[in-house]
């Protein structure tokens, strides 16, 4: 499920899109999506994509946050937790850095997921 998210995101042009599989450190979920937006109406339009492109194939978010306002959105699949930020959102809340230990992968195109490198741990200075 989490690359069918990454597929509906990439066709609004999501950019920067990581799925971190958290399956053996967190019990909440198995993978988060991360990806960013240029503007709180592309946001939202790659939330949309998402609830509609899911609920065709008969899934439904448990729920959903922030999509109204457009800086983040929050979709709750269970398995598969999509965060949708603006740059600038998305480097604030540093998601990539606290779970730096889980596998990373990006995906750049809508058909190849390629392993994403870890991101660089900032020092506590």
């Amino acid at each position: 499920m989490a690359l069918e998210i990454a597929r509906l995101a990439l066709e609004k042009q999501a950019e920067k899109v990581i799925i971190l599989n958290i399956k053996k450190l967190s019990s909440v979920s198995d993978y988060l999506l991360i990806c960013s937006a240029d503007s709180d109406r592309q946001v939202q339009a790659i939330s949309d994509a998402i609830e509609e492109g899911l609920r065709k194939q008969g899934m439904r978010a448990l729920g959903s946050e922030g999509r109204a306002e457009g800086r983040w959105a929050l979709m709750d699949y269970n398995d598969v937790v999509a965060h949708i930020f603006l740059e600038p959102v998305r480097v604030f809340y540093n998601l990539e850095g606290l779970w730096a230990e889980a596998p990373a992968t990006e995906v750049k195109d809508k058909a190849k997921p390629v392993k994403a490198k870890a991101p660089a741990k900032k020092s506590k200075a």
